[in-house]
């Protein structure tokens, strides 16, 4: 038991101590609240009345009933599974009776609820009938009436209680109404419960539309303040920032539960919060690596996390995320090589195997997941609406986001395909003694192939083991079950050492570099507390992670409780509260704990798990959370319960050797990513004797698994003590899987695993119910008098606590909050409600008379207004009928007018055409003799008139639309021959261009050819005179040698200029032979040059035809032109420089010459 500082149940205060008498000190009487004594008016108290309303009516079934003989015999908060034994505080039921006689019929019709276990262990809500001695009559929902024991019933809340988003908040705090609450909750699609300090979540196993942008957003501006991971999230980067303290958010869990979509959840938020400099995106594409290499299908979970991870995430002074790192913990290796029934390996497995394109696969000879042993053996390939080759598209772009290349990620494709290929590697027995060879066959040469080693190397390296004794080697040959166990110790040593590959390159991806500030906020997705039937290695080490969490854990809520209750400046001292040292002790001491003893069992060569198990019963059963069992069983003793291990397979899963002969099997391969992995696995080896554990001359000695991961648990305690912690523990609801299903048994195994319910009780073990001056004063202020009820809130609590007689020790005033032992508030809130109810009674009936008087007076107003109305109606239908009235004969009076004076128009056209007809024949009866004037007169005018063509204006129109069309046609042939004008000036200036290029270029040709040409009759001019001087020189020798007057060594003497004069001539015959050709060849080339250009420009005057482009072979021809005009150059500087070197020669025979004949000069003098 540990000791800090906290408030003390019953401590009793000196009247010195206590901050004012009229606080503590109990009323003998009060005066009740009624209609006659006080000024609150019907309307005050309807406001009151319905604020409460629902919560009254809500309350049938509300525990804390004056009247009811359970609450006031039994005391059923002495059973309450919390542990708190102080039952609330209650006025008599005669005070009561006495002071609330207008209410008093409601005690009477309520009954009191209680919790009752069942025969399969859940609990059920049921109504309290009877109670008789020891036994009582319970009522069931469906209509059972059971007996069961007074003292196994668990008292229930109020239903004003019903779905809290803080367990704290529950007057009763026990195992059926911390579940009821949260089945409440998880039915409303309300995931969410706040614990205390800790959040829990459950998961749903649907989508619920809890998150997104508006939520993010929501919770980002304070709107909405419900339990939710984003609210922790935000605290989180608040804290930071306010702070300036790094944070940490611990999730845990069973597998199921929601642990990695959690975790999820809470980097979007902090994404969303401080994103903006594009690394937000990166981290949050870890997530589909990190969940294809380290997550797999369980029986429990179809993406179970087989690793647990602390993704630290950096800011930068602005608040903006700046990097990231990410630690992983426990990778299970044993998955790669064996599965149990019904799941499956690491989804990238399959991911690879389905969604590979038609080259990777061949280059990667991959075959259908049905075909590798390694997968098959579990009989499960798929997942329920999961495509794995969509979801290997996706790791693909993930790792092009985290900036793995694209040659490491073919090399990350040929490791898995490799594993998959080892699995499928045979042996054959070779002689008596079982030993084995590697069988060479697809498998065998593919896995060489695509870790790039020899075969041989690879079949030395599965079927034989190199030993040293003293200073020799001794190769021994495996057994086939050894052979095996080497297969796939490498297996899982290449697929681990790939996985902390992968987060290394993701970590160099995500480094923060200089932006980083120190601030961080680290996200652990941690295995929750296990608990099966068979306990392994695994789950030993899991459950001891968890212990060192829940110590953290209840050192961190024990802070917080004195830091709330200092600043509140209530009394506290210390209490003693459940410590989990007792069983760290056990796993960490030194030199006899478990795992110290399991450190030194596997250092052992002939050390079995049966001997282990041995050693611990020998040295621990002394400790009071040991207990040894038979043959290979042990327990131990958890803060959440006691779990029963299994020591089978803990020595080699401690141990997790790789012999030698594999490390420089990989060492040796071609590929860069086995290279890589065996000078790691080199380097963690441990040369200090004391920290090996020597399993034979030829192992890898390194540290083992249990102390590795210890040393990783308290880097990872380190760290997490320089945070500000905020807990998330996720829940199961069902092993199914399925929406809407909860199941108590499950649930609650998962909330004492995870310790949510000591968590509250722990949180509880002070003052568990808070409530600010300024709320308790308004949700109970009405019971008290006008005089007390208008002063400040302060003085009205004071005044309420007095009134309801609550002792002094059970609760706290402080500076802004009211502090109440467990269920304190009960008592408060029945009288509330009653007094609600006979508030609500008294105003039901004023209000049916007051509005029975009203619907009276408005009957009778509305009668008077009907009538009223009725007759303006009347007025308005008579005036309509008028109006009408008067409409219809002016409508017929224009109808009768309009005919009449169309009879009248017809009638007098009629007499005006008759008048016309009789007036003509009279006309033409009296003037007879002037009729055949006027018609000639009439035929000579028509006659004229019949010359003239009539013409239709259809043929008009027709011509006048040929004439536009012609015009038009004309104005666009016009402007088309304005283009080709255009057009053709432009030709015309280009080839104007291109004359003068040529004639440019002829020219400097000219020039070249020009300089050449006296460049070479200089040469030839010099070599002509050069030859002439021989000529004479030689004749000159000739002559003087055959006078024979000279002899002896002058004679000698005078043969060297001669011999020399022959040599000079012979080279000077040459030089003359190389510039003769030299001049030949450039007489040729330059006719070669011009003719060629000339033709071209032929060509492209259009003068000769030709099936080539003039402009690309002129290209051509003046880039061969260039190249033999430099190299010609070339030649004719040698030629230079020979002819230059003979002249040097000759001037050295001439001064041998002119020494010779001063000689021959003085010899004749003589």
């Amino acid at each position: 038991m540990a000791s800090v500082g906290m408030l003390s149940p019953g401590t009793p205060r000196s009247p010195s101590e206590m901050t004012t008498s009229e606080i503590f000190a109990p009323k003998s009487s009060w005066t009740p609240l009624t209609l006659e004594n006080s000024d609150i008016k019907s309307t005050d108290l309807g406001a009151v009345a319905e604020e409460g309303l629902e919560a009254a009516e809500g309350s049938e079934e509300s525990p804390y009933s004056a009247k009811s003989a359970y609450s006031n015999e039994k005391k059923p908060s002495e059973v309450d599974d919390g542990g708190d034994s102080m039952a609330p505080s209650r006025l008599s039921a005669s005070s009561l009776e006495s002071r609330w006689s207008d209410t008093s019929s409601y005690g009477a019709k309520k009954k009191l609820q209680a919790w009752c276990q069942l025969s399969n262990g859940d609990w059920a809500l049921g109504r309290i009938l009877s109670t008789s001695g020891e036994e009582s009559v319970i009522s069931l929902p469906e209509g059972k009436v059971l007996k069961f024991d007074t003292e196994s019933l668990l008292p229930a809340n109020p239903d004003i209680l019903d779905g809290v988003d803080d367990l704290m908040q529950l007057s009763y705090l026990n195992e059926p109404s911390v579940l009821y609450n949260l089945q409440y909750r998880y039915l409303r699609n309300m995931i969410y419960t706040k614990a205390g300090p800790v959040l829990v979540a459950i998961n749903p196993f649907k989508e619920v539309y809890l998150y997104g942008n508006d939520y993010i957003e929501a919770y980002r501006r304070k709107t909405v303040d419900k339990p939710h991971v984003y609210a922790i999230a935000d605290t989180a980067i608040r804290e930071m920032i306010r702070d300036e303290v790094n944070q940490s958010i611990i999730i845990s869990g069973e597998s199921g539960a929601g642990k990695t979509e959690t975790a999820k959840i809470a980097m979007q938020y902090l994404a969303a919060l401080g994103g903006g400099s594009g690394i937000e995106y990166e981290i949050l594409q870890t997530n589909p690596i990190l969940e294809a290499f380290g997550n797999a299908k369980t029986l429990r979970n179809d993406n179970s996390s087989r690793f647990g991870k602390l993704i630290e995430i950096h800011f930068s002074e602005t608040g903006k995320i700046a990097g990231a790192n990410i630690q992983t913990f426990l990778l299970e290796k044993s998955r790669v090589v064996q599965c149990a029934q019904g799941e499956r390996s690491y989804h990238i497995f399959y991911q690879l195997c389905g969604g590979a394109s038609l080259s990777l696969r061949e280059k990667l000879n991959l075959k259908s997941v049905e075909e590798y042993k390694y997968l098959k053996q579990s009989s499960c390939f798929t997942i329920a609406g999961v495509d794995d080759a969509s979801r290997f598209h996706s790791v693909m772009e993930a790792m092009n986001v985290v900036h793995i290349k694209k040659d490491d990620q073919d090399a990350v494709f040929a490791i898995l395909a490799a594993v998959l290929w080892l699995g499928d590697v045979s042996f054959t027995v070779i002689d008596n003694e079982n030993h084995v060879e590697i069988v060479e066959d697809e498998a065998a040469l593919t896995v060489a192939k695509l870790i790039g080693c020899d075969i041989g190397d690879l079949k030395l390296a599965l079927s034989t083991r190199t030993m040293r004794v003293g200073s020799d080697n001794i190769v021994q040959q495996l057994t086939l079950s050894q052979a095996t166990d080497t297969r796939d110790a490498l297996a899982k040593s290449l697929y681990a050492s790939l996985f902390e590959w992968l987060v290394e390159q993701i970590n160099k991806s995500l480094e923060a570099g200089k932006r980083r500030t120190g601030r961080s906020i680290s996200i652990l997705d941690i295995y929750g507390f296990e608990s099966f039937e068979r306990n392994s290695f695994e789950q030993f080490c899991i459950n001891y992670a968890n212990e060192r969490l829940q110590q953290h854990f209840n050192r961190h809520l024990f802070k917080l409780e004195q830091e709330e209750y200092v600043q509140d400046g209530i009394d506290w001292a210390k209490v003693d509260f459940d410590d989990n040292q007792n069983c760290l002790c056990l796993f960490e001491k030194r030199p006899l704990g478990l795992l110290s003893l399991l450190d030194e069992e596997s250092t052992f060569p002939n050390g079995t798990d049966l001997t282990f198990a041995n050693k611990l019963r020998q040295h621990l059963n002394s400790n009071p959370c040991f207990r040894g069992e038979r043959d290979k069983i042990f327990s131990v003793s958890h803060y959440a319960g006691e779990v029963v291990y299994d020591t089978s397979g803990f020595l080699e899963k401690n141990r997790d050797l790789l012999h030698i002969d594999l490390i420089q099997l990989l060492a040796s391969c071609m590929c860069c990513l086995p290279q890589i992995f065996a000078s790691k696995m080199l380097a963690q080896s441990v040369k200090t004797v004391g920290n090996l554990y020597r399993f034979s001359g030829g192992e890898s000695h390194k540290l083992s698994v249990a102390t590795k991961f210890k040393g990783q648990l308290f880097q990872l305690m380190q760290r997490l003590e320089t945070t500000t912690p905020h807990f998330i523990r996720c829940i199961k609801p069902n092993n199914l899987q399925v929406p809407a299903t909860y199941e108590q048994g499950l649930v609650l195994q998962q909330l004492r695993c995870c310790g949510v319910l000591e968590v509250v009780r722990i949180s509880r073990s002070g003052y568990p119910t808070r409530m600010s001056h300024q709320k308790f004063a308004k949700r109970y202020g009405f019971l008290l008098l006008e005089n007390v009820a208008s002063q400040d809130p302060l003085s009205v609590s004071v005044a309420i606590l007095q009134q309801f007689n609550i002792l002094p020790d059970m609760y706290q005033v402080g500076y802004t909050k009211l502090f109440f032992r467990t269920g304190q508030i009960g008592a408060l809130e029945d009288t509330r409600n009653r007094t609600l109810h006979g508030i609500l009674r008294v105003q039901s009936c004023f209000r049916g008379h007051r509005v029975r008087c009203y619907v009276k007076r408005h009957r009778q107003a509305v009668i008077t207004l009907q009538s009223f109305i009725h007759g303006d109606k009347a007025r308005r239908m008579y005036s309509v009928l008028v109006h009408k009235h008067r409409a219809a004969v002016i409508l017929q009076r224009n109808l009768k007018s309009q005919t009449t004076r169309k009879e009248f128009v017809n009638v007098r056209n009629a007499s005006i055409v008759i008048q016309s007809v009789i007036r003509g024949w009279l006309v033409r009866r009296c003037s007879g003799d002037v009729v055949p004037n006027t018609s000639k007169t009439v035929v000579d005018t028509k006659v004229p008139e019949t010359d003239q063509v009539p013409v239709k204006s259809s043929v008009l129109v027709e011509l006048q639309r040929r004439i536009l069309k012609a015009e038009s046609a004309l104005r666009e042939k016009e402007e088309e021959n304005d283009m080709l004008h255009q057009r053709l000036q432009q030709y015309d200036s280009r080839w104007s261009d291109y004359e003068q290029k040529m004639r440019s270029m002829e020219e400097v040709w000219q020039k070249q050819m020009r300089s050449l040409q006296s460049s070479l009759s200089i040469a030839k001019k010099s070599l002509a005179l050069d030859g002439v001087d021989v000529n004479s020189d030689g004749s000159m020798d000739q002559s003087i040698c055959t006078n024979g007057n000279y002899t002896g060594t002058e004679g000698l003497e005078n043969k060297g200029p001669s011999v020399g004069s022959r040599l000079t001539g012979r080279e000077m015959s040459a030089s003359l032979n190389i510039i003769s050709r030299l001049a030949e060849e450039f007489e040729q080339r330059s006719q070669v040059f011009i003719d060629d250009a000339k033709f071209l420009v032929e060509v492209k005057s259009g003068q000769a035809e030709a099936s080539l482009n003039p402009e690309r072979e002129l290209r051509k021809l003046k880039q061969t032109f260039e190249t033999w005009r430099k190299d010609y150059n070339l030649r004719l500087r040698e030629t230079k420089v020979i002819i230059h070197k003979l002249g040097n020669d000759e001037i050295k025979a001439d001064k041998v010459k002119k020494k010779w004949w001063g000689k021959l000069n003085n010899a004749r003098a003589i």
